[in-house]
């Protein structure tokens, strides 16, 4: 590819991400005059390509809003410490590390060969919700993309009966936090491409991302395979996710079905057809029955012969 088409190609993919992101803010009211927005930085492709869009948004908002950007350095060994600080320093952005031996707890309480993701993600959220409240901060962002969430429908659906996903925002239970997921709209492989060309320094993880036989990389195959089978489909489902319809669903908490009663106060305003009109409709908008049925040949009616099966029973023994 020539520099030039590089260079447009590059433009569209990052117009379509801002674009993108700027959307899901506006859609969820995500960010608001005023707010100071911890950035959680983990040194993965997904929250480096938050903070570059979001710097980029922050310049031209037509409202004040502050950004910091916050990495939980977990102490899993060989971890490269010095490449965020020198990243962030290099573009003259405020942050702060928070130190905190996680890693020492998942790996004494998860046996070897299981899934380190739930404990390992739950210890990191209380950290930075009590790092967010104890400096101010009004909301949480989280670099969480469309396919993400796609892919946590099927883990709840599958693995654990239930019909959720991850919301674009979100309150923490004991509402002292709120969450923003600013690449909601992003597919992940712009975000992949967008990371590649900035040639960010990533930061790779051991503790989750990298395990083998994860449920969530067999849901990431399966939706892999869905793509390319059947295109649309993934638009198609987190599309599904955005109109739900409580009521053609079995949930009695998000609908009351026991109190459903007939209401025929009104007039029916539909005219009243007899049987004939409905079915010719329901056949074909251009069907004509009587027609058909003038045309119609019977079927001469067959014969039937009377057998004795007593007797053909007693034919048929050796």
């Amino acid at each position: 590819m020539s520099k030039d088409k590089a260079k447009y190609s590059y433009n569209k993919l990052r117009k379509r991400l801002r674009r993108q992101v700027g959307e899901a803010i506006v859609d969820f009211n995500m960010i608001e005059d005023g707010d100071k927005i911890m950035v959680c930085l983990s040194g993965g492709k997904d929250s480096y390509t938050m903070l570059d869009i979001l710097l980029e948004l922050q310049k031209k908002a037509p409202i004040s809003f502050e950004l910091c950007a916050v990495n939980l350095d977990q102490k899993q060994p060989g971890y490269p410490e010095e490449v965020l600080p020198a990243y962030l320093e290099s573009l003259g952005v405020q942050y702060h590390i928070i130190e905190r031996d996680t890693y020492s707890v998942v790996k004494r309480v998860i046996p070897e060969g299981k899934t380190t993701c739930g404990l390992c993600s739950r210890l990191r959220r209380g950290t930075l919700y009590g790092y967010a409240e104890e400096h101010g901060f009004t909301k949480i962002a989280l670099g969480h993309h469309r396919d993400d969430i796609i892919e946590t429908l099927f883990l709840n659906l599958f693995y654990g009966g239930k019909l959720k996903a991850m919301p674009p925002k979100l309150r923490s239970d004991d509402k002292r936090n709120i969450l923003i997921r600013p690449l909601a709209y992003c597919k992940e492989k712009d975000i992949q491409q967008y990371a590649d060309i900035r040639e960010f320094p990533i930061i790779p993880c051991n503790l989750c991302g990298s395990q083998a036989n994860l449920q969530r990389q067999a849901i990431k195959q399966m939706l892999a395979d869905w793509d390319k089978q059947f295109p649309g489909r993934i638009e198609n489902i987190f599309a599904a996710i955005q109109s739900v319809a409580p009521s053609q669903l079995a949930d009695q908490n998000l609908f009351d079905f026991k109190s459903l009663e007939l209401d025929r106060s009104t007039p029916n305003e539909r005219p009243q057809r007899d049987n004939r009109e409905w079915l010719e409709e329901a056949i074909d908008p251009g069907f004509d029955l009587p027609e058909v049925m003038a045309q119609h040949q019977p079927i001469p009616t067959a014969t039937v012969q009377m057998v004795d099966i007593g007797s053909l029973t007693q034919a048929t023994r050796p």
